[in-house]
């Protein structure tokens, strides 16, 4: 990987990696869905796969509530089989919690292009109950956008193809 690849956040293709076709490719990618996971990675209209945190999941919206975490992130993947490329465009949304559901609001802050970084964490800790004894961890969780990223570069170049941060949705096709 050269400098100015690493500067623009390029990930080249391991070493020696033979390319696997888009379908296997988008597969492997598909496959890491695990309901423990706080992301998930679906078919996206247009687009060929988004990966984005399950902000609005009933398993995990609750979590991100009692959090009071304000943020959401998404990874649009474009597979390009001529170019052995997925180009990879990101975004980040404030998200506004009413009643302990998530309301992503259309007038909020909203970041596109790449992310160098992005973690908050938080543990809280309250009363469960009417029990005075019932006292623990209410929630534990952490929002870094490399958990989601990482795995997606590694399977990218695993598979023989580039991983290539586009700052436009123009640019991923």
């Amino acid at each position: 990987m050269g400098f100015m690849d690493s500067l623009k956040g390029v990930a080249r293709a391991k070493e020696g990696a033979i390319p696997l076709p888009k379908a296997v490719l988008a597969k492997k990618l598909i496959d890491l869905n695990q309901d423990q996971l706080p992301f998930r990675i679906e078919t996206g209209g247009d687009i060929d796969l988004v990966a984005e945190w399950k902000i609005v999941d009933a398993t995990w919206y609750e979590i991100f509530a009692k959090a009071k975490l304000d943020k959401t992130h998404k990874i649009w993947l474009s597979l390009n089989e001529n170019e052995k490329a997925v180009k990879a465009l990101e975004e980040s949304f404030s998200v506004k919690w009413k009643a302990g559901v998530p309301n992503i609001s259309v007038q909020a802050e909203k970041f596109q292009g790449r992310t160098i970084g992005n973690k908050s964490f938080g543990i809280g800790y309250a009363f469960k109950g009417v029990d005075p004894l019932s006292y623990g961890q209410v929630y534990n969780y952490r929002f870094d956008v490399s958990e989601m990223k990482n795995p997606l570069i590694e399977i990218i170049t695993s598979a023989g193809w580039d991983f290539v941060p586009v700052l436009s949705k123009k640019k991923l096709f």
